[in-house]
């Protein structure tokens, strides 16, 4: 068909914009909602939203129940963006349907409906009656039932919520079995009243939407004197309807109450006898049915039952399913050519089932003989560029509807390779089979014809030309390689592309991967080396049990070695997870080839399963397991390890038989201790070596027996006069063989034959002490100890010879004396004591001590050997009277002490040191001299002095005595000396003077003092120096 003049310029026109600029119809991003506005809000405006995407920009309009909304209007109505803004709300002029249409060049789409109403009670009159009018007096006799009205009603199908105060706010009604409030009335029902139910109840009602609330006025509550009530059978006051149609995915509640009394029962059924579903609620002491997420197969009969000890009663009622529309399948935005024909579907779920209508840019679609509809689908042939537009669906059902928007594009267009070219190059293999894809962008579809360089192509037996322009070549040949040329055409113009064909050999693999078995811990390669086209690239990529090997992540075992023709796998210290199909798969540009192979891999065995003990005694367990993976190499024997608290890890025990071969699954061990708990562990072997343990047993515990072996250390001794102590080692635990585990302690003295026995039941004991007034001190007896359980008793130690304890001491130590040998050290000397048999072993003397100022309480004590009869007392205070005794002591205790001796210690030396030390040198010899040192009054008197010398490449010190306040040195000056000088006096040395450096001589003399201290570095070989040492005495 051919077109004006006209509508191709404006095809042309279109094509360019759409392909510059992207032109896009109206899309919704949202879209208006019912809204509800409550009368007297302080909100002087409401907003219902409407904004779409497109391009051009979208504009927009609004119509209000059919008509356009008059927007120059602008003290009612404002557009912000495509939102509609409502000023000052009126119910008059306001409520009804809303929807909101989007346009652009493209088209126009329109939004769902929003309803708009206003919420308040019927009259402000009917709301101030509730809020301020006296309620009559309800008066009912105990144990009646009662009904309390709310009151209030609206216009509207807003939701309220009810509760009701008793008395005070905020003491609200608590509702439990016997008082209900409906939340469908209002009301509040009181099934059987009692006297603490008597007061003021007050209805409050609050708005789901505002939230605002509304107390009425009081009811007051009484009890008749006329007498109590009698009992009677349920009357169901709250019940629901008859019919009630609940909408899919709701939330259903059915209310059910009755007085009575007895307070009556609630319970729930369905009718039909089918059991709830797990999603149904009982809510508020069963008054309240709760179904969510409402499904068609929840809709039927219910049942709810009021009984108690008078009757019951029944009340029925049937929900009934509905579902609003909801989309299955949209419509898409389409792109179709002219000429070409359109079919669109677009089908919703709903019940009842919904019908279709459609709208083309915001208005009803006209049916023409090209454009029909049915159950939803909208067909237009012969499609025109005048077609285009926006389109929508409408499903819808008496319970709502729903809308799908798509945008229609009819296109003209010349043959276009841009935007789908030709492949420039296809490479295919020898005696395979290739298409060549010619397909153009054109509206309508182009014609199409081939060449071969300049000549044409004809169809023939291995050449087709195909439906779609393409070109298809049957056993390529090395002949069919060159240049084709597809050449489409339509009424709008023409265009060519052009395809290089490359014809290659195939590819072949030359070495092959082969079946392998090999041991855990080897290395393996796996050939896969071919012989392909040398146009082609080549690529080797290897499979491992169907998935892609991971060289990355097992790159520590996988390796890809060869040459460019190869892709051997080398697979280094394979382990038991290797063992599997591997495949090679060699891959070009044209085709592709594989080999598979299996590689067996054999490694030790799994662990053994299911280790049961069957059987335990006190020294044997009988055990049986299964057995596990042998990894391919057959087990050859088993092994057994067992572990209790006292061992250290698991230990290989002994078993019946002693080896247990590889088909014996069941083995005896023995030699076990007697009640000690052991766990068992099964490890198999193979030739490849020994493979994981079992899991561990369940714990389980020998049975008892008579104890075998006796405490080992047996000895004693010591303790306290009177005294036999006998120790030993205690029997650790895994040996006691059994409960009730103890000691017989046997013991009498040398050369009696009679054995004095005893009994210590705790198992941890490790001592025994036998106390008698008649035990002769440090005699020998005879010792052993045995063991004894539940069962039995057990052997005893061997025997062993145990001292009685010693008698201490009785004498003091006698010509006790104390010498002070400076001012902080005291001697104290003594003769030793006379020593008898009774005495055993003398462990030493304890030396007690203080001072003047002090108490003999507090005294310090100093121990010594048993060999020693004298101590130094150390770190005492100088010039101070200190008092001293002496006593013995052995294991038993201690002796008297002796007669206290006192002394007192010197007084400190001076702390002055020697002053203004001069030295004269020579090659042989050292001159010193310094200032006399003279103590203070309470220092001790200076009886001479001491020079301490020493090479300072030495540590050791001579020392020079002298009672002069000069001295000389006769030595050789080959390297430093290090001088120092004290005052001594019977207190101790005094402070040393400054060390003075001799530094070695160089020329024939030298001479310095303290204040002329040279330092110099020690000689690096050591040089023997003899000393002479002239020593001049005053006395």
């Amino acid at each position: 068909m051919m077109f004006p003049w006209k509508q191709l310029i404006l095809l042309s026109f279109i094509g360019c914009l759409g392909g510059e600029l992207l032109l896009q119809g109206p899309v919704f991003i949202k879209e208006p909602s019912n809204s509800i506005f409550p009368v007297g809000s302080e909100d002087k405006k409401i907003t219902l939203n409407c904004e779409a995407r497109g391009n051009p920009s979208p504009h927009y309009r609004w119509q209000l129940n059919g008509s356009d909304i008059d927007m120059s209007m602008e003290h009612r109505y404002k557009l912000n963006g495509g939102n509609l803004v409502v000023i000052n709300p009126n119910r008059n002029w306001d409520t009804g349907t809303y929807q909101c249409f989007a346009t652009n060049s493209l088209g126009t789409i329109v939004s769902r409906e929003a309803k708009l109403q206003f919420f308040c009670f019927v009259f402000k009159s009917d709301l101030e009656n509730f809020k301020t009018k006296m309620r009559s007096t309800v008066s009912v006799r105990e144990g009646q039932g009662v009904v309390l009205l709310c009151g209030p009603h609206h216009t509207l199908e807003v939701k309220l919520s009810y509760a009701w105060i008793f008395n005070e706010y905020p003491s609200f009604v608590e509702e439990d079995s016997r008082r209900f409030v409906s939340q469908e009335t209002g009301h509040l029902y009181i099934s059987k009243v009692e006297p603490s139910d008597v007061g003021n109840y007050t209805c409050v009602v609050t708005s789901m939407v505002t939230n605002a609330r509304v107390l009425g006025s009081p009811t007051p509550l009484v009890l008749r004197s006329d007498g109590v009530m009698g009992e009677y059978e349920p009357k169901i006051e709250v019940q629901f309807p008859e019919t009630l149609p609940a909408a899919k995915g709701s939330t259903v509640k059915l209310e059910c109450f009755a007085l009575g009394n007895p307070i009556p029962q609630i319970n729930w059924r369905r009718s039909d006898g089918l059991p709830f579903s797990s999603k149904i609620k009982l809510r508020k002491f069963s008054g309240v049915l709760e179904i969510p997420n409402f499904q068609q197969e929840d809709a039927g009969s219910y049942e709810c039952i009021a009984e108690n000890s008078r009757g019951k009663n029944v009340a029925r009622g049937r929900l009934t399913y509905y579902a609003k529309p909801h989309w299955v399948q949209l419509i898409k935005d389409v792109e179709i050519a002219v000429e070409d024909s359109l079919y669109w579907e677009c089908r919703a779920s709903g019940k009842p089932k919904p019908s279709y209508r459609w709208l083309k840019n915001g208005a009803a679609l006209v049916l023409e003989e090209r454009t029909q509809i049915e159950n939803g689908a909208l067909t237009i042939s012969n499609l025109s560029v005048t077609d285009s537009g926006m389109f929508q669906c409408i499903a819808e059902n008496k319970h709502g509807l729903v809308y799908s928007s798509a945008e229609l594009k009819v296109v003209a267009s010349a043959p276009d390779f841009s935007k789908n070219p030709m492949k420039k190059l296809v490479q295919v293999q020898v005696g395979s089979l290739v298409s060549l894809d010619c397909k153009p962008r054109a509206s309508p579809r182009a014609r199409s014809s081939w060449k071969k360089g300049d000549v044409s192509v004809q169809e023939h037996e291995r050449i087709s030309l195909l439906n779609d322009g393409g070109l298809k070549i049957a056993n390529v040949t090395k002949a069919d390689a060159g240049t084709y040329t597809c050449m489409a055409e339509n009424q709008f113009g023409k265009a060519n592309g052009t395809t290089h064909l490359v014809v290659t050999e195939p590819t072949r693999i030359t070495l092959a991967p082969s079946n392998m078995d090999v041991s855990v811990g080897e290395s393996v390669i796996l050939p896969c080396q071919v012989q392909h086209d040398p146009l082609l690239d080549i690529i080797f990529t290897w499979y491992f049990n169907g998935a892609l090997a991971d060289f990355k992540k097992d790159g520590s075992h996988f390796e890809k070695v060869g040459g460019s023709s190869s892709g051997d796998l080398m697979i280094r210290n394979i382990q038991l997870k290797h063992s599997g199909k591997y495949v090679c798969m060699v891959q070009t540009g044209v085709d592709s080839v594989s080999s598979a192979a299996d590689l067996i891999v054999r490694g030790s065995p799994g662990p053994p399963e299911n280790v049961k003990v069957d059987e335990i005694t006190d020294t044997t367990a009988q055990l049986s397991w299964k057995e596990g993976k042998d990894n391919h190499s057959p087990v050859i024997s088993y092994s057994i390890q067992a572990r209790t608290p006292f061992s250290v890890g698991w230990q290989t025990v002994t078993t019946v038989p002693e080896v247990i071969d590889g088909k014996t699954h069941t083995a005896t061990v023995v030699e076990l201790n007697p009640w000690v708990e052991y766990e068992f562990r099964v490890v198999a072997s193979n030739k490849i070596g020994g493979g994981e343990p079992s899991l561990p047993s369940e714990k389980v515990r020998t049975e008892e027996a008579v104890p075998e072996v006796p405490p080992s250390e047996v000895n004693g001794g010591g303790g306290s006069r009177s005294e036999l102590v006998i120790t030993w080692d205690p029997v650790p635990e895994e040996l006691q063989n059994g409960e009730g585990f103890g000691y017989v302690v046997a013991f009498r003295p040398l050369g009696v034959t009679t054995w004095i026995q005893t009994v210590v039941t705790s198992p941890d004991t490790p001592r025994y002490v036998f106390r008698n007034e008649s035990i002769v001190p440090y005699s020998p007896y005879e010792v052993k100890v045995g063991v004894y359980n539940n069962k039995g008793e057990g052997p005893f130690s061997p025997v062993t010879t145990v001292f009685s304890a010693e008698e201490e001491p009785t004498v003091a130590p006698s010509q006790v004396s104390a010498n002070s040998l400076s001012s902080s050290e005291i001697e104290v000397s003594w003769n030793t004591i006379p020593w008898k048999l009774s005495n055993g072993h003398l462990l030493g003397y304890e030396v007690r001590y203080w001072n003047g100022g002090g108490k003999e309480e507090s005294s310090s004590k100093m121990k010594v050997a048993g060999n020693e009869t004298s101590a130094r007392l150390r770190g005492l205070k100088s010039n101070l009277a200190y008092y001293t005794a002496v006593r013995a002591y052995n294991s038993a205790g201690t002796g008297p002490f002796s007669a206290t001796v006192n002394v007192t210690t010197k007084k400190t030396p001076p702390s002055q040191p020697p002053g203004n030390v001069v030295w004269n040198a020579t090659d042989t010899k050292v001159l010193l001299n310094w200032e006399q040192v003279k103590a203070m009054e309470n220092e001790s008197e200076v009886t001479g002095y001491k020079v301490f010398y020493r090479t300072s490449s030495q540590n050791n010190v001579q020392v020079l005595n002298t009672n002069k306040t000069s001295a000389e040195l006769v030595l050789p000056i080959k390297e430093d000396y290090i001088i120092e000088v004290k005052a001594t006096t019977d207190g101790g040395d005094g402070t040393s003077s400054e060390q003075i450096r001799i530094p070695r001589i160089t020329s024939m003399d030298a001479r310095g003092s303290t204040s002329a201290i040279s330092n110099v570095h020690p000689m690096s070989s050591y040089m023997p120096i003899v000393l002479f040492l002239i020593v001049y005495a005053l006395w």
